[in-house]
């Protein structure tokens, strides 16, 4: 078993020395993408995405539940907006027995970009709730500057029409998810001193305040497609075992060579595990909103009209959000411990994860089966495959210019690849073990399909 293992392990280094090579010949010529957005409402939906990531990065305490959260009614706002114009969709008012909708408030002559501009904005406002100001006011400014854009050519009535419109369809999503007291109660508490983990042998538990458990109670916040008891769940294939010839400590000793070997080595291992990162306020957008950037950079190259946006971030939206809840379940309810809680006990005891030179403490502050990173990065591949297909041409400028950590873009040819990456960036990070990433993976499409088949017709 050991021998086996140890041999996945060296494939596993190969795959990323092969892919790093790839990377690094494209990296060097990489131009923008040239292409030009021909849909005017599409266009506002990227500059407000483009602004959510930024918010994004400098909210305190909201990731990624909360984030992944205000994604879900954010675009759920925006969906509601445009489609009373859109054939073959309907409304989500029926669906939803506490979203109540009046359609008989819109006039005839709304249109569509401006009423978007105006939900937007009071939207983003609402569910990006601990921003400083003057990210913050950065919110008040694009809208401005959108509606005096917008406004050219069009009559006084229509603009008027059509941001009153936005406004209500924003503020009906708000209302309808103050109806989540569960969600409302616990984002204003992420860390509650309430909850005290369960002790057990090889359980995960908090060595300070700052990392005492985050959004332990997430399992109860509302979804939108499939719920944690309706997602299947595999349990640790691996058990708790200090004997340095257990299963237990080998995956564990992988995570201190694999983070080892990225931190020492010229290799692209460092450069996937910071690339992927997505942990750090101020520094980094979150792991869903990072999801939001990859749809927005797919929307402007494959020049997507703004019906099929809509579509696109809705169901991205739902899918990151129910992404949560499940995983939260599961991490709270296994109780992993970090890798490098074990390792410094067992392997080496001045081990530092590759994340620790960002943050105060060594990890992620909740239990580690499964990785959230992973799961959120196939619930948003399944969504991407489902309306792309699987083969890209794609380069990922997310972190493009950024020199305080590796964020230099890299490129894939399919989904499947950008979210197994994504995913098992963790292990050279020194957060999380495979299994971790192994379940994360499965978990998050399967909460994709689910999404993929929500019929917006009925």
């Amino acid at each position: 078993m050991k021998i086996f293992f140890r041999s996945l392990f060296l494939l596993a280094i190969t795959v990323f020395v092969l892919n790093s090579c790839t990377n690094e010949q494209v990296d060097t010529n990489i131009q923008p993408t040239s292409t030009t957005i021909t849909d005017e409402t599409t266009q506002v939906i990227l500059d407000w995405n483009k602004l959510w990531c930024e918010l994004d990065r400098y909210a305190l305490g909201m990731r990624p539940n909360a984030s992944s959260r205000a994604l879900a009614y954010i675009h759920l706002a925006a969906y509601e907006v445009c489609v009373a114009d859109m054939v073959g969709y309907n409304s989500n008012k029926e669906r939803y027995a506490e979203l109540d909708i009046d359609f008989t408030q819109r006039e005839t002559n709304v249109n569509p970009a401006i009423a978007l501009n105006a939900c937007y904005a009071t939207a983003m406002d609402h569910f990006m709730y601990n921003v400083r100001p003057d990210i913050d006011s950065k919110i008040g400014i694009l809208r401005q500057e959108k509606d005096a854009e917008l406004a050219q050519g069009i009559s006084n009535d229509v603009v008027l029409n059509s941001q009153d419109w936005g406004n209500y369809i924003a503020a009906r999503i708000i209302a309808y998810s103050q109806t989540d007291t569960e969600a409302e109660t616990q984002i204003l508490s992420p860390q509650p001193t309430s909850y005290e983990p369960a002790v057990g042998i090889g359980y995960w538990t908090y060595s300070d305040d700052a990392e005492r458990a985050l959004f332990p109670y997430w399992s109860s916040v509302r979804t939108f497609v499939i719920s944690s008891a309706e997602t299947s769940t595999v349990i640790p294939s691996l058990t708790y075992n200090e004997d340095a010839s257990s299963d237990f400590y080998t995956a564990m000793n992988e995570v201190y060579v694999s983070s080892e070997t990225a931190r020492t080595t010229d290799n692209d291992d460092l450069w996937v595990a910071e690339f992927w990162s997505n942990d750090v306020e101020g520094l980094m957008m979150s792991p869903p909103g990072r999801q939001l950037s990859i749809a927005n950079q797919l929307i402007k190259q494959y020049d997507v009209d703004h019906e099929s946006a809509l579509v696109l971030l809705l169901k991205l939206g739902f899918s990151l959000n129910d992404a949560a809840v499940s995983t939260w379940a599961d991490k709270y309810e296994y109780m992993v411990m970090r890798p490098s809680v074990y390792i410094e006990e067992f392997i080496d005891p001045n081990f530092q994860t590759n994340l620790y030179p960002y943050i105060s403490w060594p990890n992620p502050s909740f239990p580690s089966y499964p990785s959230g990173h992973s799961t959120f990065a196939s619930a948003a591949a399944g969504i991407f495959i489902h309306h792309f297909g699987n083969n890209i041409d794609f380069i990922d400028r997310s972190h493009e210019g950024r020199t305080e950590f590796r964020g230099a873009p890299r490129a894939f040819t399919t989904f499947t690849d950008l979210a197994s990456e994504n995913g098992f960036s963790r292990v050279p990070l020194g957060v999380h073990l495979r299994m971790d990433c192994t379940e994360g993976l499965r978990l998050g499409y399967e909460i994709s399909d689910a999404v993929n088949n929500f019929d917006l017709s009925l």
